[in-house]
């Protein structure tokens, strides 16, 4: 993990919610939010590896730390998710919307199964978290919600058509709700990666290097962004420091995109 431009334990105390937290950016947030004093509620489909990423970061950071295994794009687990965490932890101040992971292809070979599993992960799981948390925030005049979308809206990628559906999705209902809950002292902000190195795009580069090949070259810096690059930022939006950015999709490109 990168050094970082804040202090340890900065922010102990507040309680986090982070989706699609077991691996990949998700993971990477979670490890720089316990660093910062964040006691957390991990959510995601995998048992085993947030059981793993849990004993992890409690025992490095101390914090109180719970998990939970469900598919989010369904309201009523989602209902759960907040009953969970809350009996656990605490009233949530951040939600981290990260869970998601689309099914890149042209769009005309969609599915109507794929282009569901594209839009329930990516903007169903935000619209369902979102309204299970903010209603506490609002009426505590406080919270950060943090949103993951993806600059490929931005940009156009190719075979992206479906995902960009979703994050646009996504995109849209921040700059909405930050209008909506500003005055509760709510912040609403997405943070928009372009490609990043992940194992799914190592592996992307071996099965279709032509195409993944194109996801890289327009980025003027020439490289995908790193884990750490990415959760920094939303780290930053979670910071008091943040507290007058509301309402904007913050990309984190490379320069794939720019203004």
């Amino acid at each position: 993990m990168r050094a970082h431009a804040w202090s340890k334990g900065c922010l102990q105390g507040q309680v986090a919610v982070v989706t699609g937290a077991a691996q990949g950016i998700g993971r990477t947030i979670s490890e720089q939010l316990a660093y910062t004093g964040v006691n957390l509620m991990l959510a995601d489909l995998s048992e085993e590896k947030l059981d793993k990423l849990r004993g992890e970061l409690t025992s490095e950071y101390g914090i109180d730390c719970a998990h939970f295994v469900g598919d989010l794009s369904n309201e009523s687990t989602v209902k759960e998710l907040g009953h969970r965490a809350r009996a656990e932890l605490g009233p949530v101040d951040i939600l981290v919307n990260c869970a998601g992971g689309g099914v890149i292809l042209p769009f005309l070979e969609h599915t109507a199964e794929t282009l569901k599993q594209t839009v329930d992960r990516n903007l169903w799981t935000v619209i369902w978290c979102t309204r299970e948390f903010i209603p506490d925030m609002r009426d505590r005049k406080y919270g950060r919600v943090i949103n993951l979308g993806a600059d490929s809206v931005r940009n156009g990628l190719p075979d992206h058509a479906g995902y960009n559906a979703a994050k646009g999705g996504v995109h849209g209902l921040t700059t909405g709700l930050a209008r909506e809950f500003a005055r509760y002292g709510v912040t609403v902000n997405t943070v928009a990666p372009c490609a990043v190195a992940t194992p799914q795009l190592a592996h992307f580069l071996e099965s279709q290097p032509e195409l993944a090949q194109k996801f890289i070259d327009v980025i003027p810096l020439g490289r995908a962004g790193e884990l750490d690059e990415i959760a920094s930022a939303v780290i930053y939006l979670a910071l008091p420091e943040a507290s007058f950015i509301t309402g904007q999709v913050l990309s984190v490109n490379g320069g794939s995109t720019m203004l």
